[in-house]
Parts: C-alpha cells; sequence; structure tokens
C-alpha cells in the first residue's frame, strides 16, 4: 500500500514538473499560437497570474483580430479573480467600449462597476475608486434597465453613495472640530455642509448636518467681532430655520432653540451697538459741516 502511495505522488510531482516546464518553454520560446493556447489553457485551470503574463505577451499580436475580443475579457476576468480590482474595473470598462455588440458587454458594464467598488477603500481614504464605481453603476442603471442584475445594482449604488456621504460629512465635521485652532475652518466647515447638502439630495445624515451646519455658523456668531456679527448672525438664524423646516421635531430641538435664543439675544445687543455707532459718526458729521 505504502508503494502505491509514494507511486502516487511520483507521478503526481512529475506530472506539475512536466506542466511548469512546459508552461516556462511555452512563455519564454512559444510561437504566438501556441501562447494564446496556453494563456487559455491557464485561464481555464484558474490559474490566473499565469495566464496574465502570457496574455501581456500576446496583445500586441492579436490587436484588430477576432481572437483579442476574448483575449480582453479573460484579461479583465484573470484580474478580478486575482483580487486587481482597479485594473479589472478598467478592462472591463475598455471592454464594453471596444466591443459594444458583444454578448458580455452587459456582464463587463456590471462587472467594471463592481470591480471598482470592490477596490474603492473605506471612506476616509481617496474616494477615486468610489467615485468610478458610483458613476459606473449608475450608468449600468440607466443602460440595463431590465437587467437580471438591476436590483443588485441599485444595492451597490445605495451603499457607495452613503460611503462619499459619510466621508464628505466627515470632512465637514473635521472642519469644524479644528475651528477653535483656525477660524478659517468655520468657513470651511460651513461650505462643506452646504455642499454635501446640495450634492446629495435627502442624504441619509440631512437632519445632523442641518443641525452641525447650525452650530458652525452660531459658534462663528460668537467668535467674531461686533463689526462682522450682523450678516453671520442673519447667516446662523437662516441655518436654524431651514433646519426647523425640514425637521420640525428634530432631535436636536432642544440645542438648537438654545442656539436661537443667544443669536437673537446677540442681534439685539449688537443692533444696539450699531444703532449708537451710527448716531455718533452722524453727530460727528453733523458738527464738521457748520
Amino acid at each position: 500500500m505504502q508503494k502505491i502511495k509514494n507511486l502516487a505522488y511520483l507521478l503526481v510531482l512529475s506530472l506539475l514538473l512536466y506542466s511548469c516546464g512546459e508552461y516556462q518553454k511555452v512563455l519564454n520560446k512559444g510561437s504566438v499560437d501556441e501562447q494564446y493556447k496556453m494563456a487559455t489553457k491557464m485561464y481555464e485551470s484558474k490559474k490566473y497570474n499565469k495566464a496574465l503574463r502570457l496574455f501581456e505577451k500576446i496583445t500586441p499580436a492579436y490587436r484588430g483580430k477576432p481572437q483579442m475580443e476574448r483575449i480582453q475579457f479573460m484579461v479583465a476576468q484573470s484580474n478580478f479573480n486575482e483580487k486587481n480590482y482597479s485594473i479589472a474595473g478598467y478592462y472591463f470598462d475598455r471592454f464594453t467600449k471596444n466591443y459594444s455588440k458583444s454578448s458580455k458587454k452587459e456582464d463587463a458594464a456590471f462587472l467594471s462597476a463592481y470591480s471598482y467598488k470592490l477596490a474603492s477603500p473605506v471612506f476616509s481614504k481617496d474616494p477615486t475608486d468610489t467615485n468610478k464605481a458610483l458613476e459606473a453603476f449608475q450608468s449600468f442603471i440607466n443602460t440595463y434597465p431590465d437587467s437580471p442584475k438591476l436590483e443588485e445594482a441599485n444595492k451597490h449604488y445605495q451603499e457607495i453613495r452613503y460611503k462619499l456621504q459619510e466621508k464628505y460629512f466627515q470632512i465637514a465635521k473635521t472642519y469644524y472640530r479644528t475651528a477653535d485652532y483656525d477660524m478659517r475652518n468655520y468657513k470651511a466647515a460651513i461650505q462643506a455642509f452646504d455642499n454635501l447638502l446640495s450634492d446629495y439630495l435627502g442624504s441619509e445624515f440631512k437632519e445632523e448636518a442641518l443641525y452641525y451646519r447650525l452650530k458652525c455658523a452660531h459658534d462663528f456668531v460668537l467668535k467674531s467681532t461686533d463689526r462682522r456679527k450682523s450678516e453671520r448672525i442673519k447667516d446662523a438664524i437662516e441655518a436654524y430655520e431651514k433646519l426647523k423646516r425640514n425637521f420640525p421635531e428634530t432631535k436636536y430641538l432642544e440645542d438648537s432653540n438654545n442656539m436661537l435664543a443667544t443669536l437673537q439675544k446677540e442681534e439685539v445687543r449688537v443692533n444696539a451697538i450699531m444703532a449708537k455707532l451710527n448716531a455718533t459718526t452722524a453727530n460727528k458729521n453733523s458738527k464738521k459741516k457748520k
């Protein structure tokens, strides 16, 4: 029994060595046709990394030929299976553009979007692939409204949209949190919250974003000089009204009402000071004329 096991082991090892030797021989010295056949064999055997090395070598020779359609799809799929998701997204997208009449175009369009989604990092990182995924899924949804993958595409689209909203919401909050050290960040935070609310209508973060938009404007007023407060108070009160208009029973109602009361008191105080200054200036000008 042990001898049979040993013989089986040697047979398997010999086949592996032969297979590796054959692959290396074709890779280094094989004809283009032999390399194409070996690449296809490696692809079908799920040895995608080896297949990619061969596809890279033969691609220039097959450009413009019928085989190129199959090669380009296998290159994209191989990269996907090797978890080279950003590269896979690029090649699937190229496939849809280069082979608009292909029976695989719809699959490629979906896989391009899905690849970019898998390549997209956590929300705090560079959103390049995330944006590509969002655009690709939107394009897929618009182009293939009857696709059996439509429900899945919509699900991915919503997940990506949420991720981007979370990213921009956290950026705006970071500006707000650092405004104590740099007052310019109050303006940056206000603009960032405004951008989020205008770019993502119906955002899941809308109530919280409106609240922090008010909070930024309120705190900015309190840190400003009296000369600059009038316009900033007006902006902060408008932010309060927008929050109340969209969320009459907001969970931030008590704090928002307290901020409004502070703003109104500050408005009365600043108006009184400005009226006194204006009256003093008017008296001085009147005396000069006399």
